[in-house]
């Protein structure tokens, strides 16, 4: 399609006898905000794939901190690039934390967290907040949500439900870049 867009634009640039220049839309990393410093993980009953971390520990990480539930499709459909980020970046100081934050009651079940939690092949550090607790500390109200959180624990980019996967992930590149 790109290819056959290109054709009719050079060719219309030569008809007309102009150059033409073709673009690809580059995306970069979003703005930074101060969004304040980042709240505790707050009342986490069960840890997966990790023992319990706490925020003032990454301190000099970058850490994304991911609310979601594993009954929400939108959440599933953001899992793969979530875990692609901790593949590519953690070497390089990022931090994933999966907060499995339920929304029906069955989710609350650890044998169930940790079930979907192998199924959907997730190996980042996952915290169960069944309580709520780290949703309210971070004012949370969507799944999924993404919170970047500096080297300096400050969070400075979040985003709600799907898609703008490049930005986000040019923004953990620009923080990683960050002394």
């Amino acid at each position: 399609m790109i290819s056959a867009i290109k054709k009719l634009l050079i060719a219309a640039s030569i008809v007309a006898g102009s150059s033409l220049a073709i673009t690809a839309h580059v995306t970069q990393a979003a703005p930074l905000q101060d969004l304040g410093q980042a709240p505790a993980l707050a009342g986490i009953e069960h840890w997966i794939n990790s023992p319990p971390l706490n925020i003032e520990q990454l301190r000099g990480k970058v850490v994304l901190v991911d609310f979601w539930t594993y009954t929400c499709i939108n959440c599933v459909n953001t899992l793969p690039y979530v875990q692609q980020w901790h593949d590519k970046y953690k070497g390089q100081g990022l931090t994933v934390i999966g907060v499995h934050t339920p929304e029906f009651p069955f989710e609350r079940s650890t044998s169930n967290v940790e079930a979907a939690t192998k199924r959907l092949g997730l190996t980042y550090p996952i915290a169960q907040d069944n309580r709520y607790a780290t949703w309210r500390a971070y004012r949370n109200q969507y799944w999924p949500a993404f919170y970047l959180i500096d080297k300096k624990g400050r969070i400075v980019y979040q985003h709600f439900g799907e898609g703008d996967y490049a930005e986000t992930e040019n923004t953990i590149r620009a923080l990683l870049a960050q002394p």
